[in-house]
C-alpha cells in the first residue's frame, strides 16, 4: 500500500513538469532503477548458463617505467 500523503507530494512534483505524462514517466523511471539490478542478474545468468564461471587474475608488469607518485603530482600541477 502506498502512502497517500507521499503519494500526493510525488504527484504534484512529477506533474508539475510534464503533466499526467510526467506522473506515469516518474513512475515508470522509479520502478525501473528499482528493478535494474534484477534485470542485469537475469540477463548475466542468462549470459552464463552454466553457472559461476572461473576467472583467472594475473599481475600484469607494466610496458614502460613509470612513477605513480610523478604522474600524481604533474597531474595536480596541471589542475591548479
Amino acid at each position: 500500500m502506498i502512502d497517500e500523503d507521499l503519494w500526493e507530494m510525488f504527484k504534484a512534483k512529477a506533474s508539475s513538469k510534464k503533466g499526467l505524462k510526467g506522473v506515469s514517466r516518474a513512475v515508470e523511471e522509479a520502478l525501473g532503477e528499482e528493478l535494474s539490478e534484477q534485470v542485469v542478474t537475469e540477463a548475466l545468468e542468462k549470459m552464463s548458463p552454466g553457472g559461476l564461471v572461473e576467472l583467472e587474475v594475473r599481475p600484469v608488469k607494466p610496458k614502460i617505467a613509470t612513477s605513480a607518485g610523478k604522474v600524481i603530482r604533474e597531474l595536480r600541477e596541471q589542475a591548479v
